[in-house]
């Protein structure tokens, strides 16, 4: 499998990404759990059926030290016992704001309050917008069929 496009190669995608990634930067120094983060990017792209991502992030997490156990499990999250409250919460948020087509109320007001209950507004703040910014990312690489399982940690800096 090839990418339809090559996203690194081309001047546009590559100065596009460059502003990309520095809203990204501005996620991953916030103070929302690096651990959360990574649920987040992970629940994401599961749902958008988004495998770089997928890939790319699984294997982030594991590399940053979550277990294999946690990982397996985020899909099913909801029947797991390894995630804490706050981390059910931020990947409610996920499902709810990666899903907004699908659900005629888009995020409810329980999810909602329930992010609110476990994070402070800064922490919010960074957790509505990695979960914007992670969608992006699987639009673009299911757009263009971007092959995944080729990832090595830390390969994007």
């Amino acid at each position: 499998m090839e990418a339809r496009l090559n996203m690194y190669g081309n001047a546009v995608a590559t100065k596009f990404a460059r502003y990309i990634n520095s809203a990204g930067k501005v996620v991953s120094d916030s103070t929302l759990p690096a651990a959360t983060q990574e649920l987040v990017k992970i629940r994401a792209s599961q749902i958008n059926g988004c495998g770089f991502c997928t890939d790319m992030h699984t294997k982030d997490a594991a590399h940053a030290g979550e277990t294999a156990q946690r990982l397996h499990l985020v899909a099913a999250w909801r029947e797991a016992k390894v995630f804490t409250d706050a981390e059910r919460a931020a990947l409610e948020l996920t499902e709810q704001g990666t899903r907004i087509a699908d659900a005629a109320g888009g995020v409810t007001d329980e999810a909602w309050a329930n992010a609110a209950k476990h994070h402070d507004e800064d922490q919010l703040a960074a957790l509505v917008s990695l979960i914007a910014l992670i969608n992006a990312y699987n639009r673009m690489n299911v757009i263009i069929q971007q092959p995944a399982g080729d990832y090595q940690p830390g390969q994007f800096g």
